[in-house]
């Protein structure tokens, strides 16, 4: 890595403005400089949940406008893909039409990837060669090496994670947000050493591909034990970097978190992956805005039922008796059970009310009226629909 500091771009943002501001926000942070518009780009969505609930996935005002501020600066509509991963407890599918991202893929007549579906995975090792040898962990937790989708060589990637806490990691952002299209589905291997292997991807993304960036999207923001069980907050900002150490370790210290403290920023940050310390980073955009300190408790002081069972398997008194279960046919116990206290008990019980307040602010009406609404160049003029403003 260069001495020069690295440049997070950071943006106060309303509906009425959101599109403009995220062709603004992705300029600020140098993306024409980093994602080559001869070479294919995806854009990897993040769907942490097949339901809508705020600050969890991608929202739809985010694919919006980072596809709209590519097509505004020439990059053509057929290099660019929406890109999907799979996982055992939440649905691609099913998500990306609750959240969405699919009426948006479809406006702007992208293609849309389902890596499993059709795509062609090799091994690391014949992907990356000797950057195997550099591994933290990933050569002990597969030791046979583990399929990457193909397509990804060569190919820029634009990452949408959220401002949100995570059960496993205190935060999750743009490193994170590799987990799923760059693992298969034995990615929850990798659990115990969740910290060492985001650091893994970087270095593999770092390798394959030919641009990295991310956009993270704050409008709503989720405190608490994510990616799921969040209370969520209307924060109105918008975050980009090319440096992913960088962007989370702002979007932590916006939560209230030290950057350094969480393992794998400051790891990466020790190895030259990317800047973690605050002081290292060029913040470009509203300084005021980033100085902010919204005081999230985090993830840890009011954990549910399925997240204490989680760290107690992957860490704690149930590693020894039931861990060994998850590498073997006897996992599925454990999707069944995420998916019956997620989705028949949290979500319809106790996150619904959540929900509902937030569908009540401002991005929370351009959501539910996503799909009738008109907008301009910069944004949403207004967010209710028009059968409402007749009534």
């Amino acid at each position: 890595m260069s001495a020069s500091k690295s440049r997070v771009a950071i943006l106060r943002t309303t509906p009425q403005t959101v599109l403009a501001d995220y062709h603004r926000l992705m300029n600020l942070a140098g993306y024409q400089q980093v994602i080559a518009p001869e070479a294919e780009t995806g854009l990897k969505i993040n769907i942490s949940w097949h339901y809508f609930f705020p600050a969890c996935s991608t929202v739809p005002w985010q694919l919006d406008g980072v596809i709209a501020a590519m097509l505004k600066d020439g990059y053509s509509r057929d290099r660019i893909h929406g890109c999907h991963n799979r996982t055992v407890v939440v649905s691609a599918k099913k998500g990306e039409v609750a959240n969405k991202h699919l009426p948006v893929i479809q406006k702007h007549g992208l293609a849309n990837v389902h890596l499993y579906e059709g795509e062609e995975w090799i091994n690391v090792r014949d992907a990356v060669g000797d950057l195997t040898k550099d591994f933290l962990v990933l050569n002990d937790v597969y030791p046979k090496g583990f399929s990457i989708p193909k397509r990804f060589i060569g190919e820029n990637i634009i990452h949408l994670p959220t401002v949100k806490t995570h059960v496993f990691t205190t935060m999750t952002g743009a490193m994170k947000n590799a987990f799923g299209g760059l693992l298969n589905e034995k990615r929850h291997w990798t659990h115990p050493v969740i910290h060492e292997t985001l650091v893994d991807l970087l270095m593999i993304q770092k390798k394959i591909h030919r641009g990295v960036f991310a956009v993270m999207d704050g409008t709503f923001a989720g405190d608490g034990p994510g990616p799921r069980c969040m209370t969520p907050y209307v924060k109105d900002v918008i975050l980009a970097s090319e440096d992913q150490v960088a962007i989370d370790a702002v979007s932590a210290k916006l939560m209230g978190f030290d950057p350094m403290e969480i393992k794998f920023i400051r790891l990466a940050h020790d190895l030259g992956l990317g800047r973690g310390k605050v002081e290292d980073i060029e913040i470009v955009g509203d300084l005021d805005l980033a100085k902010e300190n919204w005081q999230f408790v985090g993830p840890f002081k009011k954990m549910t039922f399925a997240s204490r069972m989680q760290h107690r398997i992957y860490w704690g008194a149930l590693k020894r008796p039931l861990e060994w279960s998850l590498k073997t046919w006897l996992a599925p116990w454990s999707y069944l059970a995420s998916i019956v206290y997620h989705d028949w008990f949290w979500y319809p019980i106790v996150g619904k009310s959540a929900v509902d307040k937030a569908l009540a602010s401002p991005w929370g009406r351009l959501f539910e009226n996503y799909e009738e609404l008109e907008h301009n160049e910069a944004g949403w003029p207004d967010v209710e629909p028009r059968r409402s403003l007749s009534a």
